[in-house]
């Protein structure tokens, strides 16, 4: 559970987290307090939760780096993430991670649309909430139908298998990651409330979340599918290049001269030059996105083996 600042709600969500789960011996409650100025810590201690503080607010894409970590060497089979504001249904973490205790999924996001807009929800966040879910859906090859809610399952080969580079959020780029690694994802209708006057700690302001989030996938798309990224580029400038060379050699034909098209003609020409060179550095991207897969199995053996040794 990420906190910033959550000291009036943070103590009753924990509170009512289950006590008891099918096919669970042990739960922990883990807060990430994230920088809090309030009582946050306090409070979760006073609810019973284990606290790991982070000395000022870095993002909650680094407060899961921090759970996911702590998870992996407490020798957890599964985590779950979870608002500490009171949003979710803490009562429907039964219903997260039952895909991944039955062996129907790897991990669970929870999907708050599907019956709709949820009511309190801004109709403006609500579209572009869709808009990003068509694009992470499209770069994982799988249809995503709600990229950002932040109640998730996680198993634990999947925490073994993440290697995540954002520290503004996690939740597109751990679809995005676990997705293209062939992991099996479940989507959960889960039930949500919006409080009056609730301030988002991750998208108070749509148009820096909408750029940061953006940069994530658009790196995501670099490092997932490079060949298919930098030879989209090298067709569109390849087109733009042969549209300019081709008004100067119809102009040539015509004329029997280049004048006063010459310019073009040269920008033209240099623009078909440049989408070769991105054409090669393409099929370079592409034999070195190869290298990063095998280096990535290297690594999910390696933490394997260190996360595992004293289990």
């Amino acid at each position: 559970m990420p906190a910033l600042n959550e000291g009036l709600t943070i103590h009753e969500v924990l509170q009512s987290v289950p006590k008891t789960l099918e096919s669970v011996s042990v739960i922990e409650l883990l807060v990430i307090n994230d920088g809090s100025s309030d009582n946050t810590v306090s409070e979760a201690k006073k609810a019973g939760a284990t606290v790991i503080s982070h000395s000022y607010n870095k993002g909650v894409g680094s407060a899961f780096h921090t759970a996911v970590d702590y998870t992996l060497k407490q020798g957890a089979d599964i985590l779950v993430s979870i608002d500490a504001d009171g949003q979710f249904d803490v009562l429907q973490i039964a219903e997260m991670i039952a895909p991944i205790i039955n062996n129907e999924a790897d991990f669970s996001i929870g999907n708050r649309f599907n019956k709709g807009r949820p009511e309190g929800m801004p109709k403006i966040k609500f579209w572009g909430n869709k808009r990003i879910s068509k694009i992470v859906s499209f770069v994982s090859r799988t249809k995503i139908k709600d990229a950002s809610c932040g109640f998730r399952a996680y198993s634990k080969d999947c925490l073994l298998n993440l290697n995540l580079d954002g520290s503004f959020t996690y939740t597109h780029e751990t679809i995005l990651d676990l997705a293209n690694k062939g992991h099996r994802v479940a989507q959960i209708p889960v039930h949500v409330t919006y409080f009056d006057g609730r301030v988002s700690r991750v998208a108070n302001s749509l148009t820096t979340y909408a750029f940061k989030t953006s940069s994530i996938i658009f790196k995501c798309l670099k490092d997932y599918k490079p060949l298919h990224f930098f030879s989209s580029i090298a067709f569109v400038i390849l087109l733009i290049g042969l549209l300019f060379g081709g008004f100067v050699l119809v102009h040539w034909i015509q004329n029997g001269s280049i004048t006063p098209y010459k310019s073009i003609g040269i920008f033209g020409l240099a623009l078909v030059g440049m989408s070769l060179l991105l054409a090669v550095y393409a099929l370079m991207a592409d034999m070195l996105g190869r290298i990063r897969k095998n280096q990535e199995k290297i690594l999910y053996y390696q933490k394997k083996q260190y996360f595992e040794k004293d289990q």
